[in-house]
C-alpha cells in the first residue's frame, strides 16, 4: 500500500500546480470509494499543504473537489453492494474475512443507522465495508446518500485542513512544507490502517468470546426437564 501512495504521489507532483491537480485529487478521492488499495487521503493532504505553501492549488476547491469524488465513489460501492454483492454476501463462508467485515457492518447499521457511514469514511477499508453493505442490504437510498453527503463533506475538510496547517507552518519553506504534507500523509494513512488493523482485532476478540457462551448456555439443561427426570 505503501508502495502505491509513494508511485501516486510522485505522480501528483507533477500536476501540482497544473489544473489537472483538481481532477487528479477528484479521481483518487472517486476510487478510494470502492478500490480501497487507492490512498485517498494521501492526495487531499499533499494538495493542501501545496495551497498553503505556495498558493496553488486552491485549497477550498481541493476540498470540495475531493469530497464530490468521495461521495460518487461510495454510491457506485453502494450500487455494487445492491446489484451484485447482497446475493454473493449470502453465500459467503462463515467465519472468513470478508464474511466478518459485511456482518460487522451490517450489525452497525442495524444499531446505530447513518451515523456510521460518517464515522466509516475515516477507516479504509471499513468504509467500503459500510458502504458496500448498505446496498447489500438495501439500505435507503435517501438516508445513505445524506448521511454520505455529511461523511464525504466532512471528509473533504479535515484532509485539506490538515495539509493545509502543515503548509502554513513553513510557509517559507515551501519544500519542506511540501514534504512534511507527504509525511503527514503517510502517518493518517498508517494510523487509519492501524485503527482497521485494531477493529478487526476486537471484533474476533469479541466473536470468539461469544462462542463459547453461545455453547454453554446451549448445553446448560431445562429446568423443567431436570424436574421432570
Amino acid at each position: 500500500m505503501h508502495h502505491i501512495e509513494t508511485v501516486l504521489m510522485d505522480y501528483l507532483k507533477e500536476f501540482m500546480h497544473t489544473p489537472w491537480v483538481f481532477v487528479i485529487v477528484a479521481g483518487i478521492a472517486f476510487l478510494d470509494g470502492f478500490f480501497p488499495v487507492v490512498p485517498g487521503e494521501t492526495s487531499v493532504i499533499v494538495a493542501g499543504a501545496s495551497a498553503a505553501s505556495v498558493g496553488y492549488p486552491n485549497i477550498g476547491l481541493i476540498m470540495l473537489v475531493a469530497a464530490v469524488g468521495a461521495f460518487c465513489g461510495d454510491h457506485v460501492s453502494y450500487a455494487i453492494g445492491r446489484f451484485a454483492f447482497g446475493p454473493i454476501a449470502r453465500r459467503l463462508k462463515p467465519g472468513g474475512k470478508t464474511r466478518k467485515a459485511f456482518d460487522w457492518a451490517h450489525d452497525s447499521l442495524v444499531k446505530r443507522g447513518g451515523i456510521v457511514l460518517v464515522v466509516a469514511r475515516y477507516i479504509p477499508g471499513g468504509r467500503t465495508a459500510i458502504t458496500i453493505t448498505s446496498g447489500a442490504v438495501r439500505y435507503p437510498l435517501r438516508k445513505f446518500s445524506s448521511f454520505d453527503l455529511i461523511a464525504a463533506a466532512s471528509w473533504g475538510v479535515y484532509c485539506g485542513a490538515i495539509g493545509y496547517i502543515a503548509g502554513k507552518t513553513f510557509q517559507d519553506r515551501p519544500l519542506l512544507a511540501l514534504g512534511l504534507g507527504f509525511v503527514l500523509a503517510m502517518v493518517c494513512a498508517g494510523l487509519l490502517e492501524l485503527t482497521r488493523h485494531l477493529l478487526a482485532k476486537r471484533a474476533e476478540r469479541r466473536k470468539a468470546a461469544e462462542g463459547p457462551a453461545k455453547d454453554s448456555t446451549d448445553s446448560t439443561p431445562n429446568k423443567d426437564e431436570n424436574a421432570s427426570v
